[in-house]
């Protein structure tokens, strides 16, 4: 099975692009969601991260992710020691998921793509750029956060030349949405003929 991974920066719309793969017939894996789905139901993480941060960690046997947040937000040390025990975990699920697939690729969607080195184990990366201005309006509208919390929190992701360095797909989305439709066409025939090769 080819599988390819999608990433980009906050606002980059990256999901909207991967639901339009999906359209196209491609199976897709969102490794965010899946993450915490696995941190309520995982025995093994909820385990590990009650262990290494206490039993507050869990409300109601669901992560208390304002807590989380809180506690790995200004804690790099203590954000890897998380990652170490979630990213295995979306990994393995990550590959029971790929074992009933059927088509010619699969895509696997993650914020942290590359930060978390999971784009090591994928044939192939699709990185969704758009300028920050426009990263910047989306997420504002979209969250309703301040132009300053929305820096801030790209200020703690990859920067875009990181993220293009690795990327043997680039996506542009700051223009029109039969651009943007053309792109995607061109990728998918693209990774189509490359996983039949």
């Amino acid at each position: 099975m080819y599988k390819v991974g999608i990433t980009g920066g906050i606002g980059s719309g990256k999901t909207t692009v991967a639901k339009a793969f999906k359209e196209l017939g491609v199976p897709v894996y969102y490794a965010d969601d899946e993450a915490k789905k696995l941190t309520n139901t995982n025995a093994e993480i909820k385990e590990a991260l009650i262990e290494l941060i206490g039993e507050e960690v869990y409300e109601g046997g669901l992560l208390n992710r304002k807590l989380l947040a809180s506690k790995i937000f200004s804690d790099k040390v203590l954000l890897e020691k998380v990652n170490a025990i979630i990213h295995p975990a979306v990994a393995n699920h990550f590959k029971e998921w790929v074992a009933n697939q059927t088509s010619a690729y699969v895509l696997k969607e993650a914020a942290i793509l590359f930060e978390s080195g999971s784009y090591k184990q994928l044939d192939a990366t699709i990185v969704v750029s758009a300028d920050e201005g426009v990263r910047v309006k989306r997420v504002m509208e979209r969250d309703g956060s301040t132009k300053e919390e929305v820096l801030n929190r790209m200020a703690n992701q990859w920067n875009e030349d990181q993220r293009l360095a690795l990327a043997d797909y680039v996506i542009k989305n700051n223009t029109t949405k039969e651009l943007l439709v053309k792109q995607i066409q061109q990728v998918h025939e693209d990774i189509i003929r490359r996983a039949n090769s």
